[in-house]
């Protein structure tokens, strides 16, 4: 059975932003191997029109960009959407049933799955079906934008905590 995993950069004060702060060198090189290992990802359609960036190559990527955009070409990806009629490259878009879709998907794959977005994650944590929360805290405060957490935060535990790089914490949470 897969494992359901939200996890995103994270502002001091809550808030999720890829504009405002990057990962640095350590936390991109994490993120790679991350996006190796697992068996795919699942996207709403917000933050899956920002990743479709790596679909396409770009002249001026270091060697850790072209590394990134080949893990996440390979790996399968569903998209969560009422509204898109159609996807890109290795990935299948969920117009359906959001429970039944997601409680499949987990039933026939092993491994890590990616959960990307906060919108996406807040359906998925009422539903019940992620199994694991990770923040990366970053020391930056933003004062405004999306927050980790679109709705309440659920009960969590608190199961683990590293630091990536220089400045990078991740927390590592399961349901309560």
């Amino acid at each position: 059975m897969a494992k359901l995993v939200f996890g995103m950069n994270q502002s001091l004060d809550g808030y999720v932003d890829h504009m405002a702060f990057a990962p640095s060198p350590a936390l991109f090189r994490h993120f790679i191997e991350e996006a190796e290992r697992q068996v795919g990802s699942i996207y709403g359609r917000k933050m899956y029109e920002i990743m479709r960036y790596w679909d396409d190559d770009h002249l001026d990527w270091e060697p850790e960009g072209a590394a990134f955009a080949a893990a996440w070409r390979k790996q399968p990806k569903w998209v969560v959407s009422r509204s898109l009629k159609s996807v890109g490259p290795n990935a299948r878009l969920v117009a359906g049933d959001l429970e039944d879709a997601i409680r499949q998907l987990k039933a026939e794959r092993d491994g890590e799955i990616e959960v990307a977005g906060p919108d996406l994650a807040h359906s998925l944590t009422e539903l019940g079906l992620i199994d694991e929360y990770r923040i990366y805290l970053h020391p930056v405060v933003l004062g405004h934008g999306k927050p980790y957490f679109a709705g309440p935060r659920p009960p969590l535990r608190l199961v683990t905590h590293d630091r990536i790089g220089e400045d990078t914490v991740r927390l590592t949470y399961v349901p309560a």
